[in-house]
């Protein structure tokens, strides 16, 4: 830290991202990206004439990528939001609702909700998660507080029923419930349409997982009227042209190429099956996943041990650290032949440790 830092972030600790080695080649199956390409479409519209046009400031409003959003979701452009990564999003809302009444989210979910409570200097309180790693509703009825969900959870895949979220949203009428669904395609049930009830919801979702775009930044979420111009103020406050002419461009291409994608979530849910039985035969213990990864640990195999071992053979999965989830790795569900190289390197491994 520089001596010119503002004492009030002295001690603020930043979101440490995925690895991205680039020592050798790796079957990298560690920041839950998809194995698939994007669409055909995505890639047909990236011409030389569009590259031409990055002289040219992008649309501010996203007029085009919004309606086709809002189209494909039956809503009107009005409670659409679009950013640069579901994290922009995220990082708006945390500034906007977090700091008034305080806010909460599980002690074991996605990491920057943390740093974006310490960003701001949110009082914030993480609720334990119970002993099977589900939330518990009770936690958060009444409350009066902003309350962040990921829904799938992330690292554990485990997802909420929509009738316990529709109870935590009633029963905190006068504070913002935010549900970040980067994972909902893979097998989750949208909250998207309950905005049209409730006028306290953000739906948050990606362009990163289902949709093969991790690389381009885009988000989005949906909300009612008032929110959405809360986080259109804040985005022209601070980076008014938040996403490139390319990215709109592609994004919109994605959207109509819906098929494209659900075949693909289709084949990642086949693998994701694949690979929950080949671990379990194995002797793993895995967590009932909803999203593009699994969360498995092994009773006689250290977390970090194994970690390092994959790593060491080519294999990148993501370790984590705290406590209660040190002995479990989270696993990106690839290709049926990263996942078939996962499985055997695995059985390679635990075979050398008899």
């Amino acid at each position: 830290m520089s001596k010119f830092l503002d004492e009030r972030y002295s001690s603020l600790e930043a979101y440490v991202p995925g690895e991205q080695p680039q020592d050798k080649k790796y079957i990298k199956l560690n920041t839950n990206e998809s194995p698939f390409p994007p669409s055909p479409e995505v890639v047909e519209a990236v011409t030389g004439e569009q590259v031409e046009k990055l002289c040219l400031y992008s649309d501010p409003q996203s007029k085009m990528l919004k309606r086709a959003i809002a189209r494909e979701f039956s809503l009107e452009e009005k409670n659409v939001f679009v950013s640069n990564g579901s994290d922009e999003i995220l990082n708006f809302a945390f500034m906007l609702y977090g700091k008034q009444k305080g806010t909460l989210f599980p002690d074991i979910t996605y990491g920057f909700y943390k740093v974006f409570g310490d960003l701001y200097h949110i009082d914030y309180t993480e609720i334990p998660l119970k002993e099977d790693f589900t939330i518990d509703v009770n936690d958060y009825i009444g409350k009066d507080k902003f309350i962040v969900l990921a829904n799938p959870n992330a690292p554990t895949g485990i997802t909420l029923k929509q009738e316990d979220i529709i109870r935590i949203i009633e029963s905190n009428p006068k504070s913002i419930v935010l549900v970040d669904e980067a994972y909902v395609d893979f097998g989750g049930k949208s909250c998207y349409e309950l905005i049209k009830k409730y006028d306290n919801l953000i739906v948050c979702q990606t362009f990163s997982k289902s949709r093969s775009l991790a690389g381009a930044r885009l988000g989005f979420c949906f909300a009612n009227e008032e929110i959405i111009n809360d986080l259109e103020t804040i985005k022209y406050s601070t980076n008014p042209y938040n996403i490139n002419r390319l990215t709109q461009l592609i994004g919109e291409k994605a959207i109509e190429s819906g098929e494209y994608y659900a075949e693909n979530c289709r084949k990642i849910i086949e693998n994701r099956e694949y690979t929950e039985n080949e671990l379990k035969a194995l002797g793993f213990e895995i967590l009932p996943s909803k999203a593009n990864f699994v969360f498995a640990k092994h009773p006689r195999y250290d977390g970090e041990k194994l970690y390092l071992k994959l790593k060491e053979k080519g294999i990148l999965v993501r370790h984590f650290t705290k406590e209660r989830i040190c002995q479990y790795n989270r696993i990106t569900i690839g290709s049926k032949e990263q996942m078939t190289a996962l499985a055997d390197t695995l059985k390679t491994i635990l075979s050398e440790e008899k």
